[in-house]
């Protein structure tokens, strides 16, 4: 651990959240002196403090300790860059429009991959007065079902989450022709499809 480099992170973090030396050491019960010596790079916080720490300026631990955030570039904006993440602990269904540093239950969690051509996993939208009813013939058991059902558009996505006994359909304003559907299924994973699938298509793996 470098802790020049872990200081002048600390300090940064701590200005940026507004917090003085003794905001810090109160919320960690040490004395402020200890924070100076940390952000001078005189000592780095024992291991024990940083959970507590990285809470503290919500920072992730893992960055804490290489003394480095890694910031992305501004994000555009483009929402056709979703990333999909799913926790395997917990289920916990989570997005990012640009490269991202994701965590849940401890674990650093990574992009999936969708699929697109997913055998027997094909989404029927048929449009019902100002909106479209999506639909699929899936098994909706605890062992097996739709986690989520998405549709990403031009400017915006939106995101329905399903559940065990639930039947796997859902309806959406009807929001053009041009975007996307995505589902994840708990067995098989991510895929992607056109809103507007050819008739009869079955899709193979």
């Amino acid at each position: 651990m470098d802790c020049a480099k872990v200081g002048r992170l600390i300090l940064h973090l701590r200005k940026e959240r507004g917090l003085t030396q003794k905001n810090v050491a109160d919320a960690l019960n040490i004395s402020n002196k200890t924070v100076s010596k940390w952000e001078r790079g005189l000592g780095c916080p024992d291991v024990s403090l940083l959970a507590e720490l990285s809470g503290v300026l919500g920072a992730d631990m893992e960055k804490m300790l290489e003394g480095e955030l890694d910031p992305n570039r501004p994000d555009n904006g483009n929402i056709n860059r979703i990333r999909f993440y799913v926790c395997p602990a917990c289920g916990n269904v989570l997005t990012s429009s640009n490269k991202a540093s994701i965590s849940c239950c401890g674990r650093k969690l990574v992009p999936l991959v969708p699929k697109e051509h997913l055998e027997h996993h094909v989404m029927t939208v048929e449009e019902i007065d100002i909106y479209n009813y999506i639909s699929m013939d899936h098994e909706m058991i605890k062992t097996h079902f739709i986690r989520f059902i998405a549709y990403v558009g031009p400017d915006m996505v939106l995101l329905k989450r399903l559940y065990p006994e639930q039947s796997a359909n859902i309806y959406i304003p009807v929001m053009g022709r041009d975007g996307k559907l995505y589902g994840y299924c708990s067995r098989h994973g991510l895929w992607v499809q056109s809103m507007h699938p050819k008739e009869g298509a079955v899709y193979d793996e």
